[in-house]
C-alpha cells in the first residue's frame, strides 16, 4: 500500500474513534438538561431523588466521553499538518476560520460551564446548576454546527474563489450555510439523539438485568426508549431529504450507493448483491423494479445517472454500497426495537390506569416496577452501542463517497497528501490502532462498572465547617 492509501486509512481510524464520543455527548447533555428539569419540577421526595440518581450517573458518563472526545480531537488536528499539509495550504483560508469559530464559541462555552456542571451541585443554586448544564449542552451543539459546516462545505463547496490555486472566502454566509449543511446537521443531531437514547436505554436495561438498578435507572430507561421511538422516524424523513440533496449535488455518490453502473430511467432498487467494480456489475443482485427512482427522485420515471457518467471520478463502490446498507439496516432495527419497547410502556401504563381502584380509599393493585420482559431487556442491552454502528456506517458513506476528492470537484485527495515513506505511515497507523483499541475496551468496561456499581449522589449541600474557637477558650 502506498502513502496515500495508508494516510487515508490512518485518518479514517482517527476520525472513526473520535466521532464515537461527540455522537454520544451532543445529545446526552440535552438528556441531562431534561433530567435536571424533572428534578427541579418534582413534587415528591421520591421522584426528586430518582431524577437526581439519573443525572448523577449520566453526568459521569458524559464527563468520561467528553475527555476522550477532546483528546482524540487534538490528534485529528495534528494530522492536517502531518499527513495532509496540501489541504491546509490550499483550503486553509476557509477551513482554519471555521475550526477557529468552533474553539471560540463552542469549546470556550463548554470549558467555562463544565466545571460548574460537574462539581457545582450543592455549591451553587439549582437554577445556576441547571443553567450551567444548559450552556454545556448548547456548547456541544455549537461544536457540531461548526464542524459539520466545514465538512459539508468540503462536500458541497460554495462561497469561495480560487486565486493562484488557493481558495479564498468570498461569502461566509454561503460557506457556512452551503447546500448540504442543513440536511447534514439535522441528520447528525438526530443520529446523536438515537445514539444517546439507545446507550441510556441499553445500559439501564443492563443494570436491571444485573440487579444493580435504582429508581433513577427506570426513569432513564423510559426517557431513552421514548426519545428513540420519536427520533427514528424523524431520522428517516431527514435521511430522505438528505438523499434528494445528495442526488442533486453528488450524483456519483448516489450511483455508488445504489451500485448503479449505467444511467437508466425507472431504475430498480438493489437491496443486496455483490458489487464487482472491475466488471461493472452487481452479482446476485436482489432488486425491486423502479423503486430507486421513486425513493431517490420521488419520481418513478426519473432518470438516475450511473457510474458510467463519472469515469475515474467516482468513489470505490463496495465500501459505500455496503456501508449504506448497514446504516439503513441498523435504522430499521432501531425502529422495530424502540417502537416495541415504547408500545410496551404505553400498554403497561394503560393497564396500570385500569387497575386503579374504582372506590376511593381502596388500595390499588400492585404495579410492576419494570414493564419489560427479560427478553426485551436483553434486546435493549444488546442495542446499547447500535448508534455507534449506524453512525460509523453513515460516516463512511459520506467520507468515502466524496472520493477521489477532499473538496468535492475542486481538490483531489492525492494532490494534498504528504510524501511520507509508506513504512512510517504504517508504523504510526499500527500505534494509533493499538492505543484506540485499548481506550475503547477500557471505556466500555468503565461504563459496565459504573452500571454495576452505581454510586449514590452525595448530599446536595456540603457541611459547613465549624468555626474555630479563639485561642484561650470561649469568651
Amino acid at each position: 500500500m502506498d502513502a496515500l492509501l495508508l494516510s487515508r486509512i490512518q485518518f479514517a481510524a482517527n476520525i472513526s474513534f473520535h466521532i464515537l464520543f461527540p455522537t454520544i455527548n451532543i445529545a446526552l447533555c440535552w438528556f441531562l438538561v431534561y433530567f435536571r428539569l424533572r428534578h427541579s419540577g418534582a413534587t415528591s421526595a421520591a421522584d426528586k431523588q430518582a431524577w437526581e440518581e439519573s443525572y448523577y450517573l449520566w453526568t459521569k458518563v458524559f464527563a468520561l466521553s467528553f475527555a476522550l472526545g477532546v483528546v482524540s480531537g487534538i490528534t485529528m488536528s495534528f494530522q492536517f499538518g502531518t499527513n495532509w499539509p496540501g489541504y491546509m495550504e490550499r483550503a486553509g483560508n476557509i477551513a482554519g476560520p471555521l475550526l477557529g469559530y468552533e474553539v471560540l464559541t463552542a469549546f470556550f462555552l463548554e470549558a467555562t460551564f463544565l466545571g460548574i456542571m460537574l462539581f457545582g451541585r450543592g455549591r451553587v443554586s439549582d437554577r445556576v446548576h441547571l443553567f450551567a448544564t444548559l450552556m454545556v449542552a448548547l456548547g456541544t451543539t455549537l461544536s457540531a454546527f461548526w464542524i459539520l459546516s466545514l465538512n459539508s462545505w468540503m462536500q458541497t463547496p460554495a462561497g469561495y474563489k480560487v486565486i493562484d490555486g488557493v481558495m479564498h472566502a468570498e461569502s461566509w454566509w454561503a460557506i457556512v450555510f452551503n447546500p448540504s449543511f442543513p440536511y447534514r446537521l439535522t441528520h447528525k443531531l438526530l443520529a446523536s439523539t438515537l445514539t444517546a437514547a439507545f446507550l441510556i436505554a441499553g445500559l439501564s436495561a443492563w443494570q436491571i438485568l444485573r440487579k444493580t438498578d435504582n429508581a433513577g435507572t427506570h426513569k432513564a430507561l423510559r426517557a431513552g426508549v421514548i426519545a428513540a421511538a420519536v427520533a427514528i422516524p424523524l431520522q428517516m424523513l431527514a435521511g430522505d431529504m438528505h438523499g434528494l440533496n445528495t442526488l442533486e449535488h453528488q450524483p456519483a455518490k448516489i450511483a455508488a450507493i445504489e451500485g448503479l453502473w449505467e444511467t437508466e430511467k425507472s431504475a430498480g432498487l438493489t437491496l443486496f448483491g455483490l458489487p464487482n467494480e472491475k466488471e461493472g456489475v452487481t452479482h446476485y443482485a436482489v432488486k425491486i423494479p423502479k423503486l430507486a427512482s421513486l425513493i431517490l427522485a420521488h419520481d418513478i420515471n426519473a432518470e438516475l445517472k450511473g457510474l458510467d457518467q463519472f469515469p475515474g471520478e467516482h468513489p470505490p463502490v463496495a465500501p459505500v454500497f455496503w456501508s449504506f446498507r448497514v446504516m439503513v439496516g441498523m435504522g430499521v432495527l432501531m425502529l422495530g426495537v424502540s417502537w416495541w419497547a415504547a408500545f410496551t410502556l404505553w400498554r403497561r401504563r394503560r393497564q396500570a390506569r385500569r387497575e386503579q381502584p374504582a372506590e376511593q380509599g381502596r388500595p390499588s393493585a400492585p404495579v410492576k416496577t419494570v414493564p419489560f420482559s427479560r427478553w426485551q431487556l436483553r434486546l435493549l442491552a444488546g442495542m446499547t452501542f447500535s448508534g455507534w454502528v449506524a453512525t460509523l456506517a453513515g460516516w463512511y458513506v459520506t467520507e468515502i463517497g466524496r472520493q477521489p476528492y477532499i473538496v468535492y470537484g475542486l481538490l483531489r485527495t492525492a494532490d494534498v497528501v504528504a510524501p511520507h515513506a509508506p513504512g512510517m505511515v504504517l508504523a504510526t497507523l499500527i500505534g494509533y490502532l493499538a492505543v484506540y483499541a485499548f481506550l475503547l475496551v477500557a471505556y466500555i468496561l468503565v461504563l459496565m462498572y459504573m452500571a454495576q456499581h452505581p454510586a449514590m449522589p452525595t448530599p446536595e449541600a456540603p457541611q459547613a465547617p465549624k468555626a474555630a474557637e479563639p485561642v484561650g477558650g470561649p469568651a
